[in-house]
C-alpha cells in the first residue's frame, strides 16, 4: 500500500487527510501548526520536519494550502516537495490556484521522473453533510490512475478534466458562474421585497420556474448552443429584452441597485441592434460572448434529453461521460485497500 503524505492540515486539509487516514493508508504529515498534526499522530501518522521530508518518505504527496504564494513555496522552495520527491512519486495539490502556476510546477517535476496532479474540490466539503463530493483532477492519465484509490478515499465523484491546469480552469469557471448567479438571485430577491412581495413567495416562484431547474445549463446549452441552433425561438429576444427592461425599470422605481441586471440588459440591447430579435432570447448572450471571445461553443454527441435528466442527488442513475467516476465511500475504501495492498 502506498504511503501518503499530507502538507497543510487546515480547514480543508484536515478533512481530506482524515478521510485518507480512515481508509487505512499509512501517512506522513507536516504543518507549521503543531496542534493541527496532533490528531493524526495520535492515530498513527508519522511527523515530518519539512515538505521535502514528506516527499522523501511518501509515494503520493498531497498539499492543501491557502494560496498561490504558499503553493509555490511548498512545491518549489527551499526544503520543498521538489527537493525530496522520488522518481515515480505523485504530488497532488488540492487547493484552487492559478492554472499557469500548477503548469510551471509540473514542468519542474518532470525532469525528476515525478508526477504532478491538481485536484481542487468542486462541490461539498469532505466530511460534512452526505452527498456527492466532486473532485476535479488534471494531469497525466498515468498519474491519475495511480492516485485514484487515494483520491477515492475522499471524493465520491472524480472528474478527470485533462492536461495539467485544466482542473483549475474548470474550478475557476465554476466559481465565476456561481458568483454571477448568486448576484442575480440577490438582486431579484431584494427587488421583490422592495416591491412589496414576501421574500419567500419570490424565492419559491423563482426556484419552481425553469430557472430553478437550471434550464440554461441543462437544456439550453446542449440543445441550442452546442448545436449552434438558435432558431426557432420559443421565447425570442424581443420579449426577453422587454421583460428585463421592465425589471430594471422596477428597480429604479424602488431605488434598488441592479448592477448585474443592468449589464445583461446592455448585452440584450446589443443583440437587438444586430437584428437578433427573433432568436432565442436566453441564447443570445452565448452568441454575443462567442463573438467577443472569438470561439464557437459547439460539441457533438451530447443528447439534450439525457442532459436534462442529470441531478446530482443520485447521479449514478443517469448516463455519465467517461471522464467521471463515482465512488460509494465504504466500497471505494475496501477496493483501495485491495488494489494497493
Amino acid at each position: 500500500m502506498d504511503t501518503v503524505g499530507f502538507i497543510g492540515l487546515g480547514n480543508m486539509g484536515a478533512r481530506v487527510a482524515g478521510h485518507i487516514q480512515d481508509a487505512d493508508f499509512p501517512m506522513v504529515v507536516y504543518d507549521l501548526n503543531e496542534a493541527a498534526v496532533r490528531p493524526f499522530l495520535e492515530k498513527g501518522a508519522t511527523l515530518a520536519n519539512s515538505p521535502a521530508d514528506v516527499a522523501q518518505r511518501c509515494d503520493v504527496i498531497f498539499s492543501a494550502l491557502p494560496g498561490p504564494k504558499e503553493i509555490e513555496q511548498v512545491a518549489l522552495g527551499k526544503e520543498g516537495v521538489l527537493e525530496g520527491i522520488r522518481r515515480g512519486g505523485v504530488y497532488i495539490e488540492i487547493s484552487t490556484s492559478r492554472p499557469a502556476l500548477i503548469q510551471e510546477i509540473e514542468a519542474k517535476f518532470r525532469p525528476k521522473g515525478a508526477f504532478v496532479l491538481e485536484a481542487p474540490v468542486l462541490s461539498g466539503q469532505p466530511g460534512t453533510a452526505p452527498g456527492i463530493h466532486s473532485v476535479l483532477v488534471g494531469g497525466e492519465p498515468e498519474a491519475f490512475e495511480r492516485a485514484k484509490p487515494v483520491l477515492a478515499a475522499f471524493g465520491d465523484q472524480l472528474m478527470y478534466t485533462g492536461a495539467i491546469g485544466s482542473a483549475n480552469v474548470c474550478k475557476l469557471i465554476h466559481q465565476l458562474i456561481g458568483s454571477v448567479v448568486s448576484q442575480g438571485v440577490a438582486e431579484g430577491l431584494s427587488l421583490g421585497m422592495k416591491a412589496g412581495v414576501d421574500v419567500e413567495v419570490v424565492w419559491e416562484t423563482v426556484r419552481r420556474g425553469f430557472l430553478g431547474r437550471m434550464y440554461m445549463l441543462h437544456d439550453l446549452v446542449p440543445r441550442s448552443v452546442f448545436k449552434g441552433d438558435f432558431e426557432p425561438a420559443l421565447f425570442p429576444l424581443t420579449l426577453l429584452r422587454k421583460d428585463l427592461g421592465l425589471a430594471t425599470e422596477l428597480g429604479r422605481e424602488h431605488n434598488v441597485p441592479l448592477p448585474a441586471a443592468s449589464l445583461v440588459e446592455q448585452v440584450l440591447v446589443s443583440g437587438m441592434s444586430k437584428g437578433w430579435g427573433g432568436k432565442s432570447g436566453y441564447a443570445v448572450p452565448f452568441l454575443m460572448q462567442e463573438e467577443a471571445a472569438g470561439v464557437e461553443m459547439r460539441k457533438d454527441g451530447i443528447d439534450p434529453n439525457e442532459a436534462t435528466r442529470y441531478v446530482d442527488t443520485d447521479p449514478t442513475t443517469t448516463t455519465k461521460p467517461d471522464f467521471i467516476t463515482y465512488y460509494e465511500k465504504p466500497k471505494a475504501r475496501r477496493q483501495a485497500r485491495r488494489s494497493l495492498g
